[in-house]
């Protein structure tokens, strides 16, 4: 019995020593030279890094991609909020008189009800408090700062309590490091064209 244990071991750790050995392969030692100095340069085969693997159990894959699709549906909203108000914040600056701020102010607020409004009225609760905070992600801005600034404290103040009778909180700030790290890494698979 000790016999057959002994040669299967060896054949076994010859076998990892030939693949070793075959892993060897590509790498090529070459000189350049640079302002009279001689370097060595080494090419060496590509290495894939991942993440450190974050989900354990079959319910944090579930819970993982049905937040991703939601984070899908919702980030381009959210980077689109971010661009139009980097656009509407330098004609809304430029202008010191009130009365045009507010003319310009309802003018943008039309328009863009008009052409996003169908569809953010179809968006889901989780979704909606997912867009506030990838909002406050993009603009640096919490939603209710920029109602705030562009409409009043009243106006902020009135959505402010219709967002909390459906579960919301427009004061809510994105916090990527500990309870939107989850949103942070799927937008990272987003940007990088993984998801």
């Amino acid at each position: 019995m000790r016999a057959l244990i002994f040669i299967i071991s060896l054949i076994f750790g010859l076998s990892l020593e030939v693949s070793a050995q075959e892993l060897k392969t590509n790498v090529y030692v070459g000189t350049v030279t640079e302002e009279g100095d001689t370097l060595a340069h080494v090419e060496l085969n590509p290495v894939i890094v991942r993440p450190q693997r974050f989900l354990q159990t079959h319910h944090d894959v579930r819970k993982f991609w049905r937040l991703a699709r939601k984070v899908k549906k919702v980030y381009p909203y959210a980077k689109k909020a971010a661009e139009l108000l980097h656009e509407y914040d330098a004609k809304y600056v430029a202008t010191n008189d009130p009365k045009l701020r507010r003319q310009y102010v309802r003018q943008a607020e039309k328009k863009l009800f008009d052409e996003y409004g169908p569809q953010l009225k179809k968006l889901s609760i989780s979704e909606g408090r997912i867009l506030i905070k990838l909002i406050d992600r993009e603009t640096k801005h919490t939603s209710y700062e920029l109602i705030r600034d562009l409409k009043g404290g009243l106006s902020a103040f009135l959505w402010q309590g219709v967002a909390r009778l459906f579960g919301n909180d427009l004061k809510q700030e994105y916090d990527p490091v500990v309870e939107d790290r989850m949103i942070e890494r799927i937008i990272y698979f987003i940007d990088t064209g993984v998801i």
